[in-house]
């Protein structure tokens, strides 16, 4: 089989994820054939998706009443028929985690109400990871302020994290010193941190979203000339501090002892204004030991149009530097918009949530009464 662009990307070190599961994905070959012909090698998923998947079709029906006889809390009920399809994509991936410890995941992602609970976040986590005891399994926490001490416990405890809805910079620092406290803590008490993988999960397209709007507010040539790029920059400079944080004496010594980076993810790729080309957010941000989740259709134009021109996510970083300072002197509150964006962020996934357990509940009402 010729090699796709996206197995070149996959040879210059960046993970090609796809950003939803599906029973109808599992069953149907589906995920099998991205991974073989996409170069597909971990799974993302959020409250969203599961919403999306359980509450069209009939796809859950046969184990929801199964299910059923034994359970009646919506949430409960969501988590076994959720669960049941990140083990099948846990399984299928397995090979893949073999032949590469860092890739062959699959996120699951804790109540996303829970956010700003970090007692309750770590529980949750905890017990998602004693569920589905499998090494290959990511449990995704939101970085929130409150949940940056959950991810650090669970860090601590020798668990793999998903650290998911970074929109800062300020915040990807705090999730990275999470990161390392945990391992120190976890190497301290006597444990291994080889056992231990995290992704740190940057939203990209929504901050030019937001971005956008406000430099249309602003309305003059000079902020309209800025649109579309604050995202990209704003990757890239996470991209300098992940370069930074991870050298140095105090990584050397957690590398020592077989400790391993926490890798950049950029996740929210697929380009929301059509204005723009729609594989940006992956060419502009190509580079080694970061991973790349993309919904089926980004996936689909990358293969028939993306171009790998090389480590594009370590270019024009003094350019990102200038392009904030740039927005700052024309009224642009940078700091606001992600902080805007990650409390919109969490709000949208825990409504997914209500959504999903009602679908729950109308699915469960439907199979009662027929």
């Amino acid at each position: 089989m010729a090699e796709s662009r996206l197995h070149e990307l996959s040879a210059r070190g960046q993970s090609v994820w796809i950003d939803y599961l599906s029973r109808d994905l599992l069953e149907s070959g589906e995920l099998k054939r991205m991974m073989d012909e996409d170069a597909v090698v971990g799974v993302t998923s959020n409250p969203t998706i599961f919403q999306k998947a359980i509450s069209h079709g009939n796809a859950y029906d046969e184990q929801l009443r199964e299910v059923l006889a034994e359970e009646d809390d919506p949430k409960e009920i969501f988590l076994r028929l959720a669960v049941r399809d990140v083990e099948a994509a846990l399984d299928t991936l397995a090979p893949v985690h073999e032949a590469n410890a860092e890739d062959g995941y699959v996120s699951l992602e804790v109540d996303p109400t829970l956010a700003y609970d970090p007692e309750a976040t770590f529980d949750e986590a905890m017990r998602l990871h004693a569920w589905i005891d499998r090494p290959n399994l990511y449990v995704k926490i939101p970085a929130t302020k409150p949940g940056l001490s959950a991810i650090e416990d669970c860090i601590a405890h020798g668990k793999s994290i998903n650290v998911t809805l970074i929109f800062s910079l300020r915040r990807y620092r705090e999730v990275v010193e999470a990161y390392l406290r945990g391992l120190e803590r976890l190497v301290a008490s006597g444990g291994d941190p080889a056992a231990v993988r995290s992704v740190a999960s940057f939203f990209v397209s929504r901050v030019d979203t937001e971005a956008d709007r406000r430099l249309d507010e602003i309305g003059s040539k000079d902020a309209l000339a800025l649109r579309g790029k604050l995202a990209i920059a704003n990757a890239k400079l996470a991209y300098e501090h992940y370069e930074e944080a991870f050298s140095g004496p105090r990584w050397e010594f957690l590398a020592g002892k077989g400790a391993l980076p926490q890798r950049c993810l950029w996740a929210s790729t697929s380009t929301k204004n059509p204005d723009y080309r729609d594989v940006l957010y992956v060419e502009e941000l190509i580079g080694p030991h970061t991973v790349n989740t993309m919904p089926e259709e980004t996936i689909r134009a990358f293969q028939d149009h993306g171009n790998v021109a090389g480590d594009t996510v370590a270019k024009g970083v003094d350019e990102a530097h200038a392009l904030l300072a740039r927005l700052a002197e024309l009224g642009l509150d940078v700091d606001d918009v992600t902080e805007t964006l990650e409390v919109e962020g969490v709000q949208k996934f825990a409504d997914s949530f209500a959504e999903l357990l009602d679908g729950v509940r109308a699915k469960r009402g439907e199979l009662v009464a027929g």
